[in-house]
C-alpha cells in the first residue's frame, strides 16, 4: 500500500467512534514540513544513546518544542552498560502542553538509534556501519515535531504531553542486551510521582514514515482489555478520513515494545501504531528516501482527530488491568528473548521479544 496520495478532505465526527457530522476537514499536517523534520533530524547522523549525536538532537528538540510553546524538561538516569564498565547516562525528552490539566494523553517514540546495523546483509556493515534510523527512530520524532504545531487547537480539559524515549535499543548483542530503558523508567517515575495527574492513554508512534506505509492493529493493543477501545477509536477515526493505511486487521503476533514497558511499569494504557513491513529495519539502508512525509502526515492527522474528538467529549480512559508494576532499583530494562525478522504478510514479531 502506498502513501504516495495524500488524503485530500473528510468528515469530521463528533466523538471517538466516528459520528460524523457532515463538517468537511482537510488533513491540516504539512507532509513537506513533517518531511523536513525527519531529515534534519537524520542529517545529524547516528544518535544512539550518551553519543554526540544524541546531545545534538536533544539541543535541536529543546529549542523546536520550546519555539511552539511546549513546557520541556529532561529525565535522566543511569542505564547498565551493555559492554561493560561505567554505566551510561540516557535522557528522556517531555514536552508538556497545557501542564496544569489533570487528565493527560501520552504520545510518544523513542528517539536513540540502534548502535550498528545489525541486520544488513553486509557482515562487515553490521559490525562497522552507520546506522541513521530513518524509519526506525526519525519518523516517530518528525511526527511529533510535526503535531507540536496543532497542540494550540486542543481547548478542551486534556493535556498533551510529548514524549521521547532513550535507551528503546541500546543493543549490541540480541538475547543479552536489554530494551526499553527509557520507557521503563518513565514508567517507574510516573507511578512514583504522579503530582496529581493521569494518563488516560497513550499512543506510541514507532515506524511510521514509511513510503509504502500498512498499519494493522498490533496484538498485545488489541488484546489487553483497557487499551482495546482506544485500537478501535483510533482505526475508526482512520476510516472516517479515509486513512486507508490503517488496515483494521490484527496482528498475527505481539509486538514488544515501549507500549509494554509503560502499561507494566506505570499502568499507562497504551497502544503501538507501527509497521514492520519494513524491509530497511536495522540496516544502513534506513535512510531518508525510503520515508514519505505524506505517510507521516496521515498518521498524525488521525492522532489529532481522534485527539479533538477526546477533548471535546471528556472520554474517560480505563485504568490499566491485571497488570502487575513495580519498582526497582534503577532501571534494568525489558530482556529481548529472541530476534525479529519483517514477514511478507505484515508486521510481526516474535512474542518472545524483540522491538523496532
Amino acid at each position: 500500500m502506498s502513501a504516495a496520495e495524500p488524503t485530500a478532505a473528510a468528515t469530521r465526527s463528533a466523538g471517538p467512534a466516528g459520528r460524523a457530522v457532515g463538517v468537511l476537514i482537510e488533513n491540516p499536517l504539512n507532509a513537506d514540513r513533517a518531511m523536513g523534520y525527519l531529515e534534519r533530524v537524520c542529517a545529524i547522523g547516528p544518535r544512539p544513546s550518551a553519543s554526540e549525536g544524541m546531545r545534538r538532537q536533544i539541543a535541536l528538540l529543546r529549542k523546536h518544542f520550546e519555539g511552539l510553546g511546549g513546557q520541556v524538561r529532561t529525565q535522566s538516569f543511569l542505564a547498565p552498560n551493555p559492554l561493560g564498565g561505567a554505566k551510561v547516562r540516557m535522557t528522556n525528552l517531555i514536552v508538556r502542553y497545557r501542564p496544569e490539566l489533570q487528565r493527560r494523553v501520552l504520545l510518544c517514540a523513542h528517539y536513540d538509534t540502534r548502535p550498528l546495523p545489525d541486520r544488513d546483509p553486509d557482515p562487515v556493515k553490521r559490525r562497522r556501519g552507520v546506522f541513521v534510523g530513518a524509519n526506525d527512530g526519525a519518523s516517530g520524532v518528525a511526527l511529533l515535531m510535526e503535531l507540536a504545531h496543532h497542540m494550540p487547537i486542543l481547548s478542551g480539559d486534556v493535556g498533551v504531553d510529548l514524549v521521547m524515549f532513550d535507551g528503546e535499543e541500546y543493543v549490541f548483542r540480541e538475547n543479552r542486551d536489554r530494551y526499553f530503558l527509557g520507557s521503563q523508567w518513565f514508567a517507574m517515575q510516573y507511578k512514583k510521582r504522579r503530582a496529581g495527574y493521569r494518563y488516560e492513554w497513550g499512543v506510541l508512534l514507532d515506524m511510521v514514515g514509511d513510503a509504502d506505509l500498512r498499519l494493522l492493529q498490533e496484538r498485545l493493543s488489541w488484546t489487553w482489555r483497557d487499551t482495546r477501545p482506544l485500537v478501535r477509536d483510533i482505526w475508526a477515526t482512520a476510516a472516517r478520513l479515509g486513512v486507508r493505511e490503517f488496515d483494521p486487521r490484527v496482528m498475527k503476533t505481539p509486538v514488544r515494545d515501549d507500549h509494554v514497558a509503560l502499561r507494566q511499569f506505570g499502568k499507562i494504557p497504551c497502544i503501538d501504531i507501527i509497521d514492520f513491513t519494513y524491509p530497511h529495519w536495522h540496516t544502513e539502508a534506513d535512510t531518508p528516501d525510503k520515508c514519505s512525509g505524506e505517510s507521516l502526515a496521515k498518521v498524525g492527522w488521525v492522532v489529532l482527530e481522534w485527539l479533538r474528538a477526546l477533548d471535546a467529549e471528556g472520554v474517560q480512559g480505563l485504568d490499566a488491568e491485571g497488570v502487575q508494576g513495580r519498582d526497582a532499583e534503577g532501571v534494568q530494562g525489558l530482556n529481548a528473548q529472541s530476534a525479529r525478522q519483517p514477514r511478507a504478510e505484515g508486521a510481526q514479531r516474535p512474542d518472545a521479544g524483540g522491538q523496532p
